[in-house]
């Protein structure tokens, strides 16, 4: 959201905005506020250690009404497929306040995975008054279910994101305060970056958090990254550990204090999209990182059995290899030894937008205001 927040400050004289936190996971967003210099107006603090799915839900609707009561937004702006995303749209839904909805159309076409946001953007999209699509593929499932106005393919504001962040680390000289920091969690970093850089190493970048991968699923894969670290001497894996206690517990049993296998605290914004520009490819569940990841040339194994970026395993930029040991092995050890497999794969496109969205969502939204008067 942080670059459409900066365009539509720039267009203060056209849309007075709220910013609204509900305040999960404090020490993540307080880094990401501070990054891009975004100044909240109102933060509902609804975070407790342990808390259902239920208590956020129905935490978060009960903060938003004295929220929405005082401010009387003309439009609420949801982004992705988050609790906070469902519960802000009912919420601004019976206040009788617009709803527009960012990401809209992305479909797995299985509920329950991912779960729950593939539930929460089936319930969106009928709700929502505009929807911005991140690609046609997208907006094509929303006409399949009937939704046909308001509806414009933008691209993704988290691709505007990355590339005003990585913008944001070189004018501000932060990689060697990023290097420094992360050398607190590494070992002789420094060093490793250096090889990274000259290709002597390569840098394998791990992230996972999925609740549908728990329990076995999760620890086949963290086994597969074991063994693809003892058969490929010349990497490094670096995986940041989601807070969630059930990620964090299962990956330390299986690869702490484990040769080439780096396991840190969260990492900030900057850090992790300087690690993911820095790193030959990525394994990941996360949806995000999928989109993020082709506008840096770096291809993806996606470590679920479906996802609703299907655009980037149509391209060739991503490749599902879901939780099996062997799968995961073998497609880690395709990149790592078939030089031209991997060009293939790193030079395709991104699909997911070229940085404008945000430009987009504001000229849209412009016209309309335009054309309502």
């Amino acid at each position: 959201m942080a670059p459409l927040i900066k365009e539509f400050q720039r267009n203060k004289n056209i849309f007075k905005i709220r910013i609204c936190l509900t305040g999960q996971h404090l020490e993540m967003l307080q880094q990401v506020i501070t990054f891009f210099k975004i100044k909240p107006d109102y933060n509902l603090k609804i975070m407790k250690p342990k808390q259902t799915l239920i208590e956020v839900a129905s935490k978060t609707l009960k903060e938003l009404q004295p929220v929405l009561d005082k401010y009387k937004p003309d439009l609420v702006f949801v982004q992705g497929d988050t609790s906070t995303v469902l519960v802000g749209a009912l919420a601004a839904y019976y206040q009788k306040s617009k709803i527009a909805h960012l990401e809209a159309g992305l479909r797995s076409k299985n509920k329950y995975s991912p779960f729950p946001e593939e539930g929460h953007r089936l319930l969106v999209s009928p709700l929502a008054d505009y929807h911005f699509s991140p690609t046609e593929g997208a907006l094509k499932n929303l006409k399949k279910e009937g939704i046909t106005s308001k509806s414009w393919v933008v691209g993704n504001t988290g691709i505007d994101a990355l590339f005003l962040g990585l913008k944001i680390i070189k004018e501000q000289k932060l990689e060697s305060r990023i290097i420094k920091d992360l050398s607190a969690e590494i070992t002789d970093f420094q060093n490793m970056v250096k090889e990274f850089k000259t290709k002597k190493k390569r840098l394998i970048l791990v992230t996972g958090h999925r609740r549908e991968n728990f329990g076995q699923p999760f620890q086949n894969i963290c086994k597969a990254l074991l063994e693809i670290a003892k058969m490929n001497k010349e990497i490094e894996i670096v995986y940041p550990l989601h807070l969630n206690p059930q990620v964090k517990k299962a990956a330390e049993k299986i690869l702490k204090n484990k040769e080439r296998i780096h396991l840190l605290k969260p990492l900030s914004y900057p850090q992790m999209i300087w690690l993911e520009k820095l790193s030959y490819f990525i394994i990941t569940d996360s949806g995000g990182v999928q989109e993020e990841a082709p506008s840096l040339g770096k291809p993806i194994l996606v470590t679920r059995e479906v996802t609703e970026r299907e655009e980037g395993i149509k391209l060739g930029t991503a490749k599902l290899v879901g939780t099996d040991f062997k799968k995961i092995v073998k497609e880690a050890n395709h990149l790592l030894r078939d030089k031209k497999f991997y060009q293939e794969k790193a030079q395709k496109e991104n699909p997911y937008g070229t940085g404008q969205a945000s430009k987009k969502i504001v000229n849209i939204l412009k016209k309309e205001k335009k054309n309502s008067e």
